[in-house]
């Protein structure tokens, strides 16, 4: 596949249906111009240009975001400043990008295509927060369990957050595994919480039943 024919992937985004599924759209576009064989080093330039351009150089990349520039104004810098040290990929995709106005996607275009590479390997991000800094044995062992319950190979994304008190919370897109000591506790107080009531209102039911005789 040429890389022109990216231009013709990418329909009119003049419905705009959010930020997200817009860049969503460019970022498969992107991969599957750049093949099996080109994926590598097409991520590779994206992400170089978002890390080592846009984030290293604030005032190109103010000049790529502002609406002050007109969409002819921005494509005329790419064609100075990117285009000529760019390969014929990169460089059609970015004046596909400028030339709808969607050079603020970048950075969210290439955090998707980095997420859609790991799908496509079979790959899932885990993230562990814990409240101490865990042990490379514990994180193995995570590991191994979320690859047989996922049926993926996991990609461990590890933090610290002391307030957890002990334990550990493990999050997989949008669900979360809680086994944090803080939310065990807060789970045992209400617990607590709700025996008291209950015994309270027997004992009240106790009375009642008294009184009515």
């Amino acid at each position: 596949m040429q890389s022109q024919d990216l231009i013709t992937r990418i329909p009119s985004v003049m419905e705009d249906p959010g930020a997200r599924s817009v860049a969503k759209v460019y970022s498969q576009a992107y991969l599957d111009t750049a093949g099996p064989d080109g994926v590598t080093s097409a991520l590779e330039e994206l992400g170089s240009f978002v890390d080592d351009v846009m984030a290293q150089n604030a005032e190109f990349d103010r000049m790529l975001r502002t609406q002050e520039l007109s969409v002819e104004a921005k494509l005329q810098l790419l064609e100075k400043v990117v285009v000529p040290r760019s390969t014929p990929l990169f460089a059609n995709f970015i004046r596909v990008v400028a030339h709808h106005d969607r050079l603020e996607l970048l950075p969210l275009i290439r955090q998707l295509a980095v997420r859609e590479v790991e799908r496509r390997l079979g790959q899932r991000r885990v993230q562990v927060t814990s409240a101490v800094e865990l042990s490379s044995e514990t994180l193995e062992s995570i590991r191994n369990s979320m690859a047989t319950a996922l049926s993926v190979q996991p990609i461990l994304e590890t933090q610290i957050d002391p307030s957890l008190l002990g334990g550990m919370k493990i999050r997989v897109g949008d669900t979360v595994y809680d086994g944090s000591l803080k939310t065990q506790v807060k789970q045992l107080r209400a617990r607590l919480r709700e025996r008291c009531l209950n015994e309270i209102q027997r004992g009240r039911d106790r009375f009642s039943h008294q009184d009515g005789n």
